[in-house]
């Protein structure tokens, strides 16, 4: 099995390289990611400037791919040719903080593995519940081998047409995990709050800032989940009708 890895925090994270060693017990791995961060970055295509991609060594000495266009664009570029060896699987992650809820349509690391969907390869995103105010550095291990065992069985197992895996980590240690949850989006509380300044020449400039999101700790969701102690998995799909308002709006007189 041939996976790729990759993120949106960079190709030098250590999240990335965490998830890359265990991938490689599953298969041969390529790792191709950004060369910078790009974090809340969504679902980027690259279409108005041609992309770079280069090859660097990893902290463990592995080589690996980086471009300078989005996460998105790094699944795109392999799928599309510039991996030779066909891909069975693409890993995004491990994020340093859950993506969760509406998160998943800012979040890197998911549409990485939206993208992968997008060019019929399964796609699983990985991120982890690390402490919003947390200092120092962070643990990946426990993620990445939940990470493997996940991506084990959607070798195994497959994934339905259209469907990609979120997973969400707690910040806690492999045996200190309770299990696996299957579970819905839940919802996301952001406090974002507008920062208006002024640069030296008299303009106005604009920082979105605001606290660290929080969520609704409801069982069944993703951030119920993780707050409980479980790794969430969260399926989640690209077809985004809303369904149950489709008899509604036809029955509009336009």
């Amino acid at each position: 099995m041939h996976i790729l890895v990759t993120n949106d925090d960079g190709v030098q994270a250590p999240g990335l390289l965490a998830l890359a060693q265990e991938m490689r017990a599953l298969g041969k791995v390529t790792v191709f990611a950004p060369d910078h961060n790009w974090s809340a970055s969504g679902h980027v295509k690259t279409m108005e400037r041609p992309l770079r991609a280069r090859e660097v060594t990893l902290a463990d000495g592995s080589s690996a791919l980086t471009t300078d266009g989005a996460p998105s664009d790094s699944v795109a570029l392999a799928l599309l040719g510039l991996v030779k060896e066909k891909i069975g699987l693409v890993v995004s992650g491990i994020n340093p903080h859950e993506n969760i809820g509406h998160d998943v349509t800012y979040s890197g690391t998911v549409t990485a593995a939206m993208e992968a969907v997008i060019g019929g390869v399964p796609g699983m995103a990985v991120s982890l519940n690390a402490p919003d105010d947390f200092h120092g550095v962070l643990q990946y291990s426990a993620a990445a081998q939940v990470a493997r065992q996940v991506a084990a069985k959607v070798l195994t197992e497959g994934l339905p047409e259209g469907v990609l895996l979120n997973v969400n980590v707690p910040y806690l240690k492999l045996e200190e995990i309770k299990g696996f949850m299957v579970t819905r989006q839940g919802l996301r509380v952001y406090r974002d709050a507008l920062d208006a300044r002024i640069d030296p020449r008299g303009r106005p400039y604009y920082w979105i800032g605001g606290e660290f999101p929080t969520g609704i700790e409801e069982q069944g969701t993703d951030y119920g989940a993780i707050k409980d102690g479980y790794v969430s998995i969260t399926p989640l799909q690209l077809d985004l009708t809303a369904y149950a308002a489709l008899e509604k709006l036809k029955a509009w007189e336009l």
